[in-house]
């Protein structure tokens, strides 16, 4: 008699602990020291301290709450398709990404993760990166802001007689300039060449590479000429969205002024921004250091467009920008900031930011442009603002802390 009770009490104990444990919480509180407003920040928490908080999380059970409690967009990386998981840790995942937009003078926001018994929806798709195998291995990406390109070997490879095919040997990087914030890159591709270089309401592709660095792309500077690589060789794609895209390009060895070079090209693609992440990572032996480029195209309009082209650097903070005014395709701005520049210079195809770099270690810099269309940056004023601003909101980055809550 005296027994059942005991069970009971023990059974509602155990119940008692599920609840608890079911009801945990990982807190991620966000700061920074910046006065200034701070768009579509990208938050990043390691996948095994969702897991050490709430322990066997599913990626489609769970949800990431702001202070109101509103659920907002999130998204977790897989960084080993082919992981076996037995103790059901997350084996495979990397990151927990989700964005929060800081309002002017906010310094701080706080966040919560939690297990759901709702599965969690589709968030919609704001960043893509693909291999384009209907049009000679174009690799393009994207996020609500801005599309890109660049050009594998089938582009440079030659044309057979007749054939009509287009031959072009660049690692330059194109810009395709949107008025939508939903992915067109599959859709433009669909509608083929002679259509999105019309805009026919959702923007165009008018942006001009050639044999040019484009808008972001490198070579080795060895202080009278720019050594560059042929088109990319191969690609991975390590994350696809919904909030951030992060790929890699690969450039097979080429010749720097008698030092032979490879490059592999990471790309980090995030929503609601206008320039890229990128991080070139240079082999070579020899020498102990190189100088990279980093550059933007000279003339960057398409033909009749008599573009007025107008260069500011800043070595301060590595960054170099043009504005471009059109004849009538409106205006257009592009930039590179290169943290650590040492100087600038020119070729006969670029503007050029220089720095030192050492073999096997990343250098990153961002890139990327903005057209007066998208109806948000519309004049020199404005993208030099915003440049500096994404310059100095790099140099500061927020900062992230973690807590477990029962």
């Amino acid at each position: 008699m005296t027994r059942f009770p005991s069970r009971l009490a023990t059974l509602s104990a155990l119940l008692l602990a599920a609840s608890a444990s079911s009801a945990a919480t990982l807190r991620v509180t966000l700061s920074h020291d910046l006065d200034s407003a701070r768009p579509s920040e990208t938050v990043t928490v390691p996948w095994k301290e969702v897991n050490a908080a709430l322990p066997g999380a599913l990626i489609q059970r769970i949800v990431v709450k702001d202070a109101g409690g509103k659920a907002v967009p999130f998204q977790v990386t897989n960084v080993a398709p082919q992981a076996k998981d037995p103790q059901n840790v997350g084996a495979a995942y990397g990151e927990l990404i989700f964005q929060h937009s800081f309002k002017a003078g906010e310094k701080s926001a706080t966040y919560t993760v939690e297990k759901s018994d709702a599965i969690a929806p589709v968030f919609p798709q704001q960043t893509t990166a693909r291999y384009i195998q209907e049009r000679l291995d174009d690799f393009g990406w994207e996020n609500d802001k801005l599309a890109h390109r660049t050009y594998g070997p089938a582009l440079m490879a030659p044309a057979a007689p007749g054939s009509g095919k287009e031959v072009l040997q660049t690692s330059g990087l194109d810009l395709w300039f949107k008025r939508v914030p939903y992915p067109i890159v599959d859709r433009w591709y669909n509608k083929g060449h002679d259509h999105y270089h019309k805009d026919e309401g959702e923007g165009m592709d008018f942006y001009n590479v050639g044999k040019s660095r484009g808008a972001g792309g490198t070579g080795v500077w060895d202080g009278k000429a720019l050594h560059v690589s042929a088109n990319y060789a191969g690609w991975k794609v390590l994350a696809n969205g919904p909030i951030r895209s992060i790929f890699e390009l690969r450039y097979d060895s080429w010749d720097a002024a008698g030092t032979p070079v490879t490059e592999v090209k990471r790309f980090t693609v995030d929503a609601g921004h206008q320039l890229d992440r990128i991080d070139s990572t240079f082999e070579f032996k020899g020498p102990a250091t190189l100088t990279v480029a980093v550059g933007l195209n000279k003339t960057p309009t398409d033909k009749g467009e008599n573009g007025v082209v107008d260069v500011k650097r800043d070595k301060a903070t590595g960054t170099l920008l043009q504005w471009i005014e059109q004849r009538s395709k409106g205006a257009f701005g592009t930039a590179v900031i290169l943290p650590g520049a040492q100087d600038f210079t020119d070729d006969a195809l670029n503007n050029l930011v220089l720095a030192q770099v050492k073999s096997g270690e990343p250098l990153r810099y961002y890139a990327g442009g903005a057209w007066s269309g998208a109806k948000e940056i519309t004049t020199a004023a404005q993208w030099q603002s915003y440049v500096a601003d994404f310059a100095k909101r790099a140099a500061h980055p927020v900062k992230v802390g973690l807590q477990t809550q029962p």
